[in-house]
């Protein structure tokens, strides 16, 4: 007599749990790779924005004054609100400027600095 061919109950319920074991890390790891790929995106807008504020300060050609001011930009359809905080050096013929940008959950996603001479 031929044993029977095939497999088991048991050995076909391991099969489907290993199958749904790896499709579920799967799915857990394309959900972190969307999350990062959202995250970047937010950040390079908000660098944009923070850089487009420090050259717009550069082309005015005029010495900033010490202290803070708030600004809003809007880059890839986000919102994002930042502040341009003006310190002054030990040369007095310097400044440092800081440009603080991000949304209300995440106040100071970048912080880019510069510093700007007299003209």
């Amino acid at each position: 007599m031929k044993p029977p061919r095939g497999f088991t109950l048991i050995e076909v319920l391991v099969a489907l749990s290993i199958v749904a074991i790896t499709l579920a890390a799967g799915m857990k790891a394309a959900h972190t790779l969307v999350g990062n790929a959202e995250r970047l995106q937010a950040v390079s807008a908000a660098q944009w924005c923070g850089e487009n504020q420090l050259v717009e300060l550069k082309l005015t050609k005029q010495f900033p004054g010490v202290g803070d001011s708030a600004f809003g930009c809007e880059q890839l359809g986000l919102s994002f609100q930042g502040r341009l905080e003006v310190r002054a050096t030990p040369n007095p013929s310097f400044r440092r400027v800081d440009a603080v940008v991000g949304t209300p959950e995440a106040p100071r996603m970048v912080v880019i600095s510069t510093v700007m001479g007299r003209y």
